[in-house]
């Protein structure tokens, strides 16, 4: 697995049409849920992905500076393409990113994610703990979770 972190202006383009690719095609496709992935927040955000090797991207997240999404700093679009899965890439994902998020805002002591609730008990064995109430978000249950770096 070849790691790979880039600003988006830093992202070959090839690789970002492919990570674009693997959102659509879990996020849109496999979930069953139309909506506008592009939000106008990729273009401020650090991204981290996983090639295999044979190139693919496999997994990805996205980094957004504090006051862009959340007051604090956040980590989104967290996905493993479908054959990836069941080998802990997801684990080694979150632990990649939430790294380099508190090396790239050092000041943060939060990192905040939009869970999807299925997925509260998986982000719950990496340290998030659930804020607030479960809310639809494009129809799918999702909650707020917040891990502290201490």
């Amino acid at each position: 697995m070849q790691w790979h972190r880039h600003t988006f202006e830093s992202l070959p383009k090839n690789d970002l049409y492919a990570l674009l690719r693997l959102r659509s095609d879990i996020f849109v496709v496999e979930q069953d849920c139309v909506y506008l992935d592009l939000d106008n927040h990729d273009q401020n955000s650090y991204h981290l992905y996983a090639k295999n090797t044979e190139g693919a991207v496999v997994a990805y997240v996205r980094i957004l500076p504090p006051g862009t999404a959340y007051p604090q700093v956040s980590i989104g679009r967290v996905v493993v393409e479908k054959s990836a899965r069941g080998k802990e890439l997801g684990i080694e994902l979150m632990v990649r990113a939430e790294e380099w998020a508190w090396d790239l805002f050092e000041h943060e002591r939060d990192v905040v994610i939009m869970a999807q609730s299925y997925l509260l008990q998986w982000y719950g064995r990496l340290g998030y703990v659930a804020q607030g109430e479960e809310f639809l978000e494009d129809g799918i249950p999702h909650r707020i979770m917040i891990k502290s770096n201490k």
